[in-house]
């Protein structure tokens, strides 16, 4: 084993190499406990290359960490979130940053690290024979780029939303198909744009027999996984087209403070029907409290009106979230 360790010194020829090399490493680190130093002096490679052999062995799947999300749980703040808001469970993330940390870049860390145990809860919670729903979003993306490696059996996933362009994210499609991947499930995506020109356009799309059969299955759902976006200017509904700035003001004026799979709420968390909802090809909010179960990934300071908005409209009964944005929502409860 040494001398096929040692020889694998050149990373561009890692790829063509057997697998093999990459989980004789992760065993000499994960399994026999070894530092990344006496990896290398063992096997005669440098530090940086024991790095990115572990690198590597954790993108192809070789190693596969897991955490058991229910350690996510236990806090005090989670059981008073669960008691304030009437939960099945609350998973609370944590992220603790350096002295001199820059803000975005925190706020960016926090989010990520709540979309990882978002993906540990999503691990935790699915059974054989779901149907779960999978939204669209930043959060929702990287959930996906996160999830466990597993085998549900029978497990359906389901696009809630068709499919748009955004500067910033990948088409909707691509975190319900990671999440499939990641779990062996079957997928169903929405072969179809989130909103059209006109609701003829879209009534004749939805009628289409594959969308037909695509839309059915949303009828389905037992479980459900989506973030929330506030009403500001930002969102992804605006930067990807979906509303301009004034569709977005008429929404606001009709009491919108919240954004769940591209459909507008109220404080209360009633869907706020506007002009473009019959434009759009997806699940609608009626459709995702019809499931037994809803899981809500969100969090930032800027969304504790849409959170607590969703909340109070029964979307969702487990909810991840971070420190900073609990407390807050424990404190307006």
């Amino acid at each position: 084993m040494t001398s096929d360790l040692a020889t694998a010194k050149d990373e561009r020829v890692l790829p063509q190499r057997s697998a093999s090399v990459l989980a004789n490493v992760a065993i000499l680190y994960y399994k026999d406990g070894l530092t990344q130093g006496e990896i290398a002096k063992r096997i005669g490679v440098s530090r940086a290359t024991v790095v990115n052999y572990l690198r590597q062995a954790r993108e192809q799947a070789i190693v596969d960490i897991r955490i058991n999300g229910a350690s996510f749980s236990v806090s005090k703040l989670s059981k008073d979130l669960r008691e304030a808001y009437r939960l099945e469970d609350v998973y609370i993330a944590s992220v603790y940053p350096g002295p001199d940390v820059n803000p975005e870049k925190l706020a960016r860390d926090v989010r990520r690290q709540v979309a990882r145990v978002g993906a540990m809860a999503v691990y935790d919670l699915v059974q054989p024979g779901d149907v779960l729903g999978v939204a669209w979003g930043e959060t929702i993306q990287w959930l996906s780029e996160e999830m466990p490696r597993g085998n549900v059996r029978n497990l359906t996933i389901c696009q809630m939303i068709g499919s748009m362009k955004s500067p910033l994210l990948p088409a909707a499609e691509t975190s319900s198909i990671r999440i499939a991947s990641s779990l062996g499930a079957d997928c169903y995506t929405l072969h179809a744009p989130a909103i059209l020109s006109s609701r003829e356009i879209a009534e004749a799309l939805k009628n289409e027999p594959i969308i037909h059969t695509q839309l059915q299955k949303l009828g389905e759902l037992t479980k459900t996984l989506f973030s929330v976006g506030n009403c500001s200017e930002t969102t992804h509904l605006v930067q990807s087209g979906i509303v301009d700035a004034e569709e977005l003001h008429a929404y606001r004026r009709q009491g919108a403070v919240g954004v769940i799979c591209g459909r507008f709420i109220d404080v209360h968390g009633r869907h706020v029907v506007g002009e473009m909802d019959a434009r759009m090809i997806g699940v609608t909010p009626e459709g995702i409290k019809a499931a037994s179960c809803g899981v809500m990934v969100a969090s930032g300071v800027d969304k504790i009106e849409a959170i607590k908005a969703a909340l109070a409209g029964g979307y969702a009964n487990y909810l991840v979230t971070d420190e900073t944005t609990g407390k807050l929502l424990l404190d307006k409860a």
